[in-house]
């Protein structure tokens, strides 16, 4: 198997949207993309897949090692491979990638946030930075695209933590700030007992609001002259856009299961941003 084989098979059996955003792009950057998500998937794959929180350690200290002796020209593992030709050509930093490493080292350290300074904190690392780097791969002519595709990374983040509220409490994890659990009157232990409450409604309705004016503070900052470059950003943020509404419908049922669109419905997102060019 080829680096290049081994990136597309491992971006496509995650089933994420992103991939959805992906086939719309040209061959070469398709490539990029292609590499740089397999990269976030197999940090990723690290916690979500964690047993012990020691090996899962052990194993990030290697991808920074791994990450940083292929900057200097000597990547060994098949997702470093795929990616550090193509790093140079789409302004891929070692940096980027650290900072993604980064982020996953905060899962396994911390499972509560205080306040929301320190959650945007962490969806910065593993979302805003993620943005920048894909920004980079779609192209862009302007510097306010990074700021929007910063902000975009953080409503998608944040509309991922929504959704997995009763999937990371299987895992004792709470990404909802403590303070603003605290001011619904939400206790941590009614979440990680998945218990539903009015004031876990409320609570849930003041977070779902934040992230849709995420989205459009980010959908602001997008100038119009990077706007179709930035096609399979905008795609990303239907989609997601299209769960939180799903999520916010359903009356953010999901302490007990996973709110999701049919795959169907968001090839039809992306390709609407395509063709239309609108979300």
């Amino acid at each position: 198997m080829t680096p290049q084989d081994y990136v597309q098979q491992k971006a496509a059996a995650s089933g994420s949207s992103f991939y959805y955003a992906f086939l719309f792009l040209s061959k070469p950057r398709r490539a990029a993309i292609t590499a740089f998500y397999a990269f976030c998937r197999e940090v990723d794959d690290v916690v979500d897949e964690m047993v012990d929180a020691g090996v899962a350690a052990t194993k990030l200290a290697w991808w920074q090692s791994e990450v940083a002796q292929s900057f200097a020209g000597k990547p060994s593992h098949p997702v470093m491979k795929a990616l550090m030709p193509l790093a140079a050509d789409y302004h891929i930093e070692q940096r980027h990638l650290q900072a993604v490493i980064e982020g996953c080292q905060m899962d396994l350290s911390q499972t509560r946030y205080l306040d929301y300074p320190g959650l945007q904190r962490y969806c910065h690392l593993v979302a805003g930075v993620v943005g920048e780097v894909a920004a980079n791969i779609f192209g862009h002519t302007q510097p306010e695209t990074i700021a929007y595709a910063h902000k975009l990374g953080q409503a998608l983040q944040l509309t991922n933590i929504l959704r997995d509220v009763g999937e990371d409490a299987l895992r004792g994890r709470i990404y909802l700030p403590v303070n603003e659990l605290q001011q619904f009157e939400v206790k941590a232990h009614e979440i990680l007992k998945r218990t539903y409450s009015d004031r876990f409604t409320a609570l849930m309705k003041f977070q779902a609001t934040r992230a849709q004016g995420l989205y459009d503070e980010a959908l602001a900052l997008l100038p119009a002259a990077d706007r179709h470059a930035q096609k399979p950003g905008l795609m990303m943020a239907s989609i997601y856009r299209a769960l939180l509404s799903e999520i916010e419908r359903d009356n953010f049922q999901v302490l007990h299961q996973r709110v999701s669109l049919t795959p169907l419905r968001k090839l039809w997102l992306a390709w609407k941003v395509q063709a239309l060019g609108r979300l």
